[in-house]
């Protein structure tokens, strides 16, 4: 299925910006001090690239077709599991982003916040992207007829103009690149 191939291309630059952020976290943890570019840099990413972009995808496609098509059992089993990291997910980069606004109006134990809910975002999404990438995505494409796996392929073809992808591939690759630029150094 292309749409596989898509969604685990995609891991890859999430994965990439996961070091990133590892890197910025270490940064503070080393210096007390907080880039606060980089890590809003990284929210903007991670909310429009790695949320809206990819995990929309995910959820209103393959994710809505494997629950309507593979049985009762795999919508409130892995898939419920897959929903409920992309929500815990953006539970702890809300928190991030909160984090970052009380260490900016002066608040000295908010920094912990911002490690702490930088650190927990990446441990869940290198163990979700590694479930989705092993496991889901390995069991559509088996489990999908040629029918359902062309029909995920078009539906994903027909998102490229609605969610903009070469732009938005573009944008955030680049900010990607210039991120790992930044931090490679440290």
């Amino acid at each position: 299925m292309k749409a596989v191939k898509i969604l685990m291309d995609e891991h890859q630059n999430i994965l990439r910006m996961l070091k990133v952020i590892r890197r910025l976290c270490l940064q503070t943890f080393n210096t007390k001090e907080v880039y606060y570019k980089g890590y809003y840099a990284a929210i903007d990413f991670i909310r429009n690239y790695a949320d809206k972009f990819h995990h929309g995808k995910e959820e209103d496609i393959l994710f809505d077709k494997m629950s309507t098509e593979l049985g009762e059992a795999i919508k409130t089993g892995p898939i419920y599991g897959m929903l409920a990291e992309h929500d815990l997910g953006r539970l702890f980069v809300k928190n991030l982003e909160e984090a970052l606004h009380k260490a900016e109006e002066g608040g000295e134990e908010a920094k912990l916040d911002i490690i702490v809910n930088a650190v927990a975002y990446t441990d869940l999404l290198y163990r979700h992207i590694e479930k989705e990438d092993a496991a889901i995505f390995t069991f559509a494409e088996k489990s999908f007829n040629n029918d359902l796996q062309h029909w995920v392929d078009a539906e994903f073809e027909n998102a490229k103009e609605r969610l903009d992808s070469e732009k938005t591939e573009e944008k955030y690759i680049a900010l990607l690149n210039e991120l790992e630029s930044y931090v490679k150094d440290l």
